[in-house]
């Protein structure tokens, strides 16, 4: 009998350990402006530098839509300012979008707008 109540205490215990621990990694994550008040836009590449980011964080691009897009990219990408096939076009002038663990690249594919530094790349722990 007094075994049962220890096995329901310690499953008990494990599930507010995981409560807790989810309640920490949320509230953790972090929202960021892509650009500052600048919004994304032209030479925002440096934007990024200083800034610690962790994976779950959330990126908000700020543009203006019939000017502008968001393309999450590879390396290939974002070196070369090309749209992979596949890629993600972010198109809303609004967006939001969560990191993931590692890097992040993120273009505006409109013609000239990546090489004229509408692009950024994230390191996320």
């Amino acid at each position: 009998m007094s075994q049962g109540r220890g096995s329901a205490v310690f499953a008990a215990t494990m599930v507010l350990c995981l409560v807790v621990l989810f309640h920490f990694e949320v509230a953790e994550a972090a929202t960021y402006f892509v650009g500052g008040k600048g919004g994304w836009t032209f030479n925002v590449d440096s934007w990024p530098n200083g800034k610690r980011f962790k994976a779950g964080d959330t990126l908000v691009f700020n543009y203006n839509s019939a000017q502008h897009n968001v393309v999450a990219v590879n390396k290939g990408g974002y070196q070369g300012c090309t749209t992979p096939r596949g890629a993600k076009v972010y198109k809303t002038g609004k967006d939001q979008i969560k990191l993931v663990k590692g890097q992040n690249f993120f273009i505006c594919n409109f013609a000239g707008h990546c090489q004229s530094g509408m692009k950024i790349s994230i390191n996320a722990v």
